[in-house]
């Protein structure tokens, strides 16, 4: 957030400003989330701002405001959402580099004890020739060889102090990573860890010949259940629709959430028909438990979910892929919901 907007935030003007920003999100239909609050206030607050004029434009535009769009401004024009993906991109380097130090340094104490230990044999096979100036010339050699292990020692426990604080870099880096690609609301993976893990998933398929499928979970109705009990036991609904899709992808298999109310899996190494049947265990298991309100243990009724499946075809980019999933989740809707469609249910019919 910039330093002006910061500063009307903190005036006169600020309640107003933020009513006005979650009116305009309401009225676009815009998720109340920190991220999408912090960018419509500069919407209503600083139009002035490239990010200002550029969220105008898709106001004018009629534009649907949606999850990727709202990381792509933010990661265009919020400090901090650059700062993230910077970090990651940091820590990966700093890992790296460190890795390449520890090897130098452990060569070059390998390389000294071999030269130690080729001197002390040149000490003893000259010393039977007894040439009184030769036999001083290897002693100082040897006696320089003591110094260089001595100061060998000194540096191998320095280095296991540095490795020490290494691997606690490293392991606070890794916290750091594992955070920024969590979704907070559901401890899944994040559209960004989807993203990453799913060119991973590309690449191991093409290299080992194996099947791939992505598959895309929509929660049915939800916009007017989130209407009829409030957000926070949507929030609830979000949670449990993650804990099914959690617990089933374990071992190689991604759960995510895709955005909103949309979640997203990679199942490496499973062919549509098997991923079919573990997607309808899925959709039976949500559908078949009547969730309570927790605040007041009023009954909410079923929740049910519509899925699109897509198995890879030989070569084909991860992008294609998810399109053609997110074509059979809605060829799911189209037919009535709670359903799983496979992709080439859908190509075949039309």
């Amino acid at each position: 957030m910039s330093a002006d907007l910061e500063a009307v935030l903190r005036g006169p003007k600020a309640y107003s400003l933020a009513r006005k920003a979650l009116e305009a999100m309401e009225a676009h239909q815009v998720w109340p989330t920190p991220q999408n609050y912090e960018l419509w206030l500069h919407f209503v607050a600083a139009k002035d701002t490239p990010l200002g004029k550029e969220l105008a434009e898709i106001v004018a535009r009629k534009e649907p405001f949606t999850d990727i769009l709202a990381e792509q401004l933010a990661a265009r024009h919020l400090p901090k959402a650059r700062l993230n993906g910077e970090l990651l991109t940091a820590g990966d380097a700093l890992s790296k580099e460190l890795d390449s130090v520890s090897k130098a340094i452990e060569s070059a104490r390998e390389t000294s004890e071999a030269y130690g230990a080729e001197l002390a044999s040149a000490s003893q096979t000259l010393e039977s020739k007894e040439p009184a100036e030769i036999k001083a010339m290897v002693e100082n050699l040897a006696s320089a060889t003591q110094r260089v292990r001595h100061e060998n020692r000194t540096l191998e426990s320095q280095l296991a102090d540095t490795t020490a604080e290494v691997t606690r870099l490293r392991e606070h880096l890794e916290v750091v990573r594992r955070d920024a690609m969590t979704d907070g609301l559901t401890n899944l993976a994040n559209r960004k860890a989807f993203d990453e893990a799913l060119d991973g998933a590309v690449e191991l398929a093409d290299r080992q010949g194996q099947p791939l499928c992505v598959a895309l979970v929509d929660i049915d109705h939800f916009k007017g259940f989130n209407d009829t009990w409030g957000h926070q036991t949507g929030d609830q609904v979000i949670r449990y629709v993650a804990s099914v899709l959690g617990r089933a992808g374990q071992g190689a298999r991604i759960a995510a959430r895709y955005g909103g109310e949309e979640f997203a899996m990679i199942l490496p190494g499973e062919d549509s028909r098997t991923a079919i049947l573990m997607l309808e265990q899925i959709r039976e298991e949500i559908g078949s438990r009547v969730l309570k309100r927790r605040s007041t243990n009023e009954d909410l009724g079923a929740v049910t979910v519509s899925i699109g499946l897509a198995e890879r075809a030989q070569g084909e980019p991860a992008a294609a892929l998810v399109e053609r999933a997110d074509s059979a989740l809605y060829a799911s809707k189209r037919a009535g919901r709670n359903r799983t469609t496979n992709a080439a249910q859908v190509s075949a019919a039309a």
